[in-house]
């Protein structure tokens, strides 16, 4: 069973990447355009850069987001703020720039929006970055009245995040296949919920795991009807691209 009392009071509908396919994803930008969507919830990638600022930023490398190369981690946030993170997806965002976790809290704290924080190492990285980003969000958000979600693929980053701010919930992401031990990963890592991909999501899976004592966090649901089916089954967040025929008006 999950280690701690918590009990989920998250939005249910959450913005992948802010609202990533239609602004560039993980910057302010993208997360102002999911807001006035009516999203209460945002997910984002957040990572450390050389100087071990938080930043979001889903790869490794800058290369495919900013008009610059190579990885995060071997800038400084100075240099960084120097690139453009916007022009790559529309010439409109030219000039965006890169989006620290510091000001994506003050932002969502202040329009009263929660946060699905998930941990994104660079290689390598892990145990740093997932102790580094849970003590950075512990001091963020001591005051707000709703805690961000630490999720992350690594357990080695959720277990490092687990030290470092315990008193953070955590949800294990998984892809590509449900190992069979994954509610002892659950109870290992102290986690409150599994973040998992809608395309390995039953209804068998989901009453087993909830059976547990863990909530289901389903991504990426970009289709009403089967929002609708996994929340009919139980499941407690969606997170979707779609900002506009997913929009929580959409399902009033």
């Amino acid at each position: 069973m999950p280690s701690s009392p918590f009990i989920w009071n998250y939005p249910t509908l959450i913005a992948h990447r802010g609202a990533g396919k239609h602004a560039p994803e993980n910057t302010l930008s993208a997360a102002r355009l999911g807001a006035t969507h009516g999203f209460k919830m945002m997910e984002y990638d957040v990572k450390l850069s050389r100087d071990g600022v938080a930043i979001l930023l889903h790869d490794d490398t800058i290369d495919r987001t900013s008009n610059a190369k190579g990885p995060a981690s071997q800038y400084n946030l100075d240099e960084l703020l120097h690139f453009d993170f916007g022009g790559w997806l529309n010439p409109k965002y030219t000039g965006e720039p890169i989006l620290t976790l510091a000001t994506m809290a003050q932002f969502t704290i202040a329009q009263g929006i929660c946060s699905n924080i998930e941990i994104k190492p660079e290689t390598g990285l892990e145990a740093e970055t997932g102790a580094r980003v849970a003590r950075i969000a512990q001091k963020l958000w001591q005051h707000a009245s709703i805690p961000p979600l630490l999720s992350s693929f690594s357990e080695t980053a959720l277990e490092a995040a687990k030290l470092a701010a315990p008193e953070l919930p955590r949800a294990l992401l998984i892809e590509n296949h449900v190992p069979d031990d994954y509610l002892t990963r659950l109870q290992r890592l102290g986690c409150v919920a599994l973040n998992l991909d809608t395309t390995l999501t039953t209804q068998a899976l989901v009453e087993q795991t909830r059976q547990a004592g863990y909530e289901m966090c389903i991504w990426t649901v970009n289709d009403k009807q089967r929002a609708l089916e996994l929340l009919s089954w139980g499941c407690k967040g969606i997170v979707t691209d779609n900002i506009d025929t997913m929009a929580p008006h959409c399902f009033d």
